[in-house]
C-alpha cells in the first residue's frame, strides 16, 4: 500500500538533514511556480495567501533565494522539516534506518510547490498551500497546474505495491489534487473521532496528530494489507467496525 500525507504550513529550518538525500521529482515544475511567485511583493503575497506582514516578508525572501540546486545548505529533509500536528504524531526523527527506507518507498507528501515529495527529498523552505489560487499561464490555480502529474505518479507507485491500496491521511484540500477518476487504486481513508458534548466528532487538532500516528504505525509495522490497519490503537484510539465502511475506517477515542 501507499500512504499520502499533507505537508505542514510551518517548516523548521533548524532541523538537521538526514544522511541519505534525494531530489524531488518535479523540480522543473516547482521552478516554474517559483518564477511566478518571485514577482509578488510582500503585500500582494499577503493578500494571495492571507498571511501576516512578517510571514509575507519571510516567504518573499524564501522565493528570491530558491533555486534548482537541491543539495545546497539551505535545503532540508522533507519528512523532518515539516512542523505540525501530523508530523508530531509521525515523529520521523526517531525512525530507524529500516523505518526510513520503508517510508521512502511507501509514503508520499502532497505539496503545492513540489507536487509530490518522498520523505528524504530535499526541499527549500517555502509556503504554498495547494488551495492557493495562483495563476500560472492559462492555469487558474494549483489544481489545474498539477493536472494529472500527481495521479500518474501515484498510479505508477501503487502498481509496484503488494496491495493496490492508497491510504488517504491527507486533508481534503490536498487530496483534491489527485484526480480520483484516473486513480487505479482502492482508496481507504482513516477517520479519527473524539467523544465530546455527548457525541463522537472530528476535532481537527487531534485528528491531524492521529493521521501522523497512523502513518507511523503503517511504516514501522510495514503494513501491506488494508485489513491490518484495524490493529491501530495509539493514544487511546480504537477501531470501530460498526461506524466503518469499506472505504472509511473509523477510530474512536473516549
Amino acid at each position: 500500500m501507499l500512504v499520502v500525507l499533507s505537508p505542514a504550513k510551518k517548516i523548521n529550518e533548524d532541523r538537521p538533514v538526514y544522511e541519505k538525500q534525494t531530489v524531488p521529482q518535479f523540480v522543473d515544475e516547482a521552478a516554474e511556480l517559483i518564477s511566478v511567485l518571485k514577482k509578488y511583493t510582500p503585500k500582494k503575497l499577503g493578500q494571495l495567501m492571507s498571511l501576516s506582514a512578517n510571514l509575507s516578508d519571510l516567504n518573499v525572501a524564501r522565493y528570491q533565494m530558491w533555486d534548482q540546486d537541491h543539495h545546497s545548505q539551505l535545503c532540508k529533509t522533507a519528512v523532518l522539516a515539516f512542523d505540525g500536528e501530523a508530523y508530531n504524531g509521525l515523529d520521523a526523527s526517531s525512525f530507524s534506518k529500516k523505518d526510513m527506507d520503508y517510508a521512502q518507498d511507501h509514503l508520499r507528501i502532497l505539496s503545492g510547490l513540489y507536487g509530490l515529495l518522498r520523505p528524504l527529498d530535499m526541499l527549500h523552505p517555502y509556503r504554498l498551500e495547494m488551495g492557493t489560487t495562483l495563476k500560472v499561464k492559462r492555469k487558474k490555480n494549483l489544481y489545474e497546474f498539477w493536472g494529472d502529474k500527481i495521479v500518474n505518479e501515484i498510479n505508477t507507485l501503487v502498481e509496484a505495491q503488494q496491495e493496490k491500496v492508497l491510504i488517504n491521511l491527507a486533508s481534503s484540500e490536498y487530496f483534491k489534487a489527485i484526480n480520483k477518476k484516473k486513480l487505479n487504486a482502492r482508496v481507504i481513508t482513516p477517520v479519527f473521532k473524539d467523544f465530546k458534548g455527548g457525541e463522537y466528532k472530528t476535532i481537527m487538532v487531534y485528528a491531524k496528530k492521529a493521521r501522523g500516528m497512523m502513518t507511523r504505525y503503517i511504516l514501522q509495522h510495514q503494513i501491506e494489507k488494508a485489513d491490518d490497519l484495524i490493529g491501530f490503537d495509539s493514544d487511546g484510539y480504537c477501531y470501530n467496525k460498526a461506524a466503518s465502511t469499506d472505504h472509511e475506517l473509523v477510530f474512536l477515542r473516549g
